[in-house]
């Protein structure tokens, strides 16, 4: 294994005034070797991957206050996320929303909350300095919409403080401006039981009387701007006047429609129930419990039981610490970790490829039994002829599969073994090509879902209500469908391609939305460009790849920041990251830049990020759920992103074409 030491030559030469970069294939292969076999144990015995994901201090926070809304407090469940929630408090007193970020109210607010009840003392330094420092910054009477749903429950703000969200939303057809048809799935399903809990207005059960009145600057009850901005554009304010127009008027809606809305919204839930919740993540699943609580629903009804079991599954407890993910990645990290194994094992120097492949075909046979193809989810209400065939991110999620994950997962299972595989291929190719949306782009789960002015309602704070197009899942798509090479395919892959073009930032980057950020955009970019066929000498690429090398840290790294997604400098942090750097030489590597310094000092550093063990370690968040509201730790890319890197590059050290055959 590497210690880091003496695993690589950099000065064995000079070209053209340049020291070039020696690479020993041996250390390389020890790398990969190490990495395999770490990625290897991590396996499940059914043939999939599973990583922890975490978020921000947000989660946690709400799971403690959720058992004290309910009256269902496990005592040394609530120590251990105290101490997970203390550990991570950020030196400027608060909670950031990813490592080492700056101060954000809202998180503050409910990570405080969540300590007081869980029994920390107001007085307590550790208290004090996050009280100060939420006072500081505005009080709790500035958070953000959700966290002022979270005090309404609580009984710390009144319920003026949220915006109007009536039930009747639900009875909105798709053409109407407001529908919830015209939101992105994710806002869907927390809306649903968050108008029906805007509407009983239920208080929590509370048993320890907490309260946070200490962290507002004014007392809730003499507060009348609660919605007052910053507002994104004029839309924000003419919301405003509509909210504050509208906030009389429900009470004196016909209550047959107001039944009506009722019995719609609670059908739409328990139809998409499932074990994996509604929706299968956090805030909709924890939305759905305190409903069926505020509804008088007994805790040993059916749905309440899977409700509350779907939270209990997204608990992490280790090291003394308890945390709750936002929601679970098998598939994605199995369709990934996959691939990376695969690269493993393929070329003339493959690491074990008959054990490999023998346990990449479990893992085809557990994602194979998990293909949605049974279930119009709700993207069928823009694609009422299109036949189902995709994946979902989580275990269990019919209604939400999302392209990114179908096409990653077709990627694997065409490489792996286009025959027995050929049905399912067919199938998610069949579903990616018909959820193309009008730009030529695809979004994660909707089509044409892209109604901008949505963003500036008051329930919209967080800027985050849509799932358009991106460039990253467009990115993917391509890559799939280029990799398959059906030629009357074409006509979608150059749309697409357009998009992309007309995608790219003005540096040469493409912003990452799912991943941290231009670094990854860029990176998924430059894989689909290269399997359709785009030439390396195309400006768009080389103004990439330009880009990429401009970037690069003097160790041979990449790094990026999260506050990238707030104004801070594209592709650039303190430090390299194991993540960031493999995405940067398997992006150049796509470019056709194998042989280049840029590659090569790359994957030395690499190697020398790598401990003795063959894993690779970092604390920085890779991930994105909304930017400027919702960051995310991907624990298992540090671990297969970095393996497919150095394998790419030993695999093409010994390709005929140096070219790279796969979309991915």
């Amino acid at each position: 294994m590497l210690s880091g030491q003496g695993a690589v030559n950099l000065s064995a030469g000079k070209q053209g005034g340049l020291v070039e970069t020696k690479l020993d294939p041996e250390t390389v292969d020890q790398a990969i070797t190490g990495a395999h076999a770490v990625l290897g144990k991590r396996q499940n015995e059914d043939g999939h991957w599973v990583f922890e994901l975490e978020a921000d201090a947000t989660i946690p926070a709400e799971y403690v206050l959720l058992e004290h809304f309910l009256d269902r407090i496990d005592e040394e469940r609530q120590k251990k996320i105290g101490v997970y929630l203390r550990r991570i408090q950020g030196a400027h007193g608060g909670w950031p929303l990813y490592h080492d970020g700056k101060f954000d109210l809202s998180a503050s607010v409910k990570a405080y909350f969540a300590l007081k009840a869980i029994g920390d003392d107001p007085q307590a330094p550790h208290m004090k300095r996050a009280r100060e420092a939420i006072l500081a910054h505005g009080g709790a009477e500035r958070t953000n919409v959700f966290t002022r749903i979270q005090l309404a429950l609580f009984d710390q703000v009144p319920w003026r403080a949220v915006p109007v969200m009536p039930v009747e939303l639900m009875l909105l057809p798709r053409k109407a401006f407001f529908s919830v048809w015209n939101m992105a799935y994710w806002s869907r399903t927390v809306i649903a039981p968050l108008l029906l809990l805007g509407d009983l207005k239920p208080v929590a059960r509370n048993p320890r009387g907490v309260d946070v009145q200490e962290l507002f600057r004014t007392p809730p009850g003499k507060i009348r701007d609660w919605i007052r901005g910053p507002y994104r554009s004029q839309w924000g304010r003419v919301f405003k006047y509509l909210d504050t127009a509208l906030r009389p008027v429900v009470p004196f809606f016909p209550q047959k429609l107001h039944r009506k809305a009722v019995d719609t919204t609670l059908a739409f839930i328990r139809k998409r129930l499932s074990n994996g919740g509604l929706g299968a993540i956090y805030p909709a699943m924890a939305n759905v419990v305190m409903m069926f609580r505020a509804l008088g629903v007994p805790d040993e009804d059916p749905h309440a039981v899977q409700a509350w079991q779907a939270i209990q599954d997204l608990m992490i407890e280790k090291d003394g610490e308890v945390y709750c993910q936002p929601c679970v990645s098998p598939i994605w990290d199995t369709g990934l970790a996959g691939l990376a194994m695969l690269e493993t094992a393929s070329g003339p120097r493959a690491t074990q490829p008959r054990e490999t492949r023998e346990r990449l075909e479990k893992s085809a046979a557990w994602l194979r039994e998990r293909q949605i193809l049974d279930v119009k989810g709700d993207w069928a209400v823009n694609a009422p002829d299109l036949r189902p065939g995709g994946w979902a991110f989580q275990y269990e999620n019919d209604y939400y599969p999302d392209v990114d994950d179908t096409a990653v997962v077709g990627m694997l299972l065409h490489r792996l073994d286009p025959e027995t595989n050929a049905t399912a291929i067919a199938r998610a190719r069949e579903w990616i090509i018909g959820m193309q949306s009008t730009n030529g782009g695809w979004g994660a789960f909707d089509i044409d879902n892209d109604l901008d002015v949505l963003n500036h309602i008051p329930f919209a704070d967080h800027g985050a209500l849509l799932d358009p197009p991106t460039a990253d899942v467009s990115a993917r798509c391509i890559s799939f469908l280029a990799q398959l090479g059906h030629p009357e395919d074409r006509p979608v892959i150059d749309r697409a391609l357009e998009y992309l073009r007309q995608e790219q930032e003005e540096s040469g980057s493409w912003f990452g939305r799912w991943g941290t950020n231009y670094i990854y955009g860029t990176w998924s970019v430059l894989c689909a460009l290269n399997i359709a066929g785009v030439d390396p000498r195309d400006p768009m690429v080389v103004k990439a790849v330009q880009w990429l090398k401009s970037v690069q840290r003097e160790d041979g790294g990449w790094g990026e920041d999260c506050a990238s997604y707030e104004g801070a400098p594209q592709g650039v942090y303190k430090e390299s990251l194991p993540t960031q750097t493999a995405w940067a030489v398997l992006a150049l590597m796509a470019a056709g830049e194998r042989e280049s310094e840029a590659v090569k000092r790359g994957i030395a550093a690499l190697t020398r990020m790598q401990d003795a063990h063959g894993e690779w370690h970092e604390e920085p968040y890779n991930a994105v759920g909304f930017p400027k509201v919702f960051y995310l730790r991907y624990h298992g890319y540090k671990q297969f992103f970095p393996l497919m890197a150095l394998s790419r590059y030993r695999n093409l050290g010994a390709s005929n074409s140096g070219r790279v055959e796969y979309g991915f």
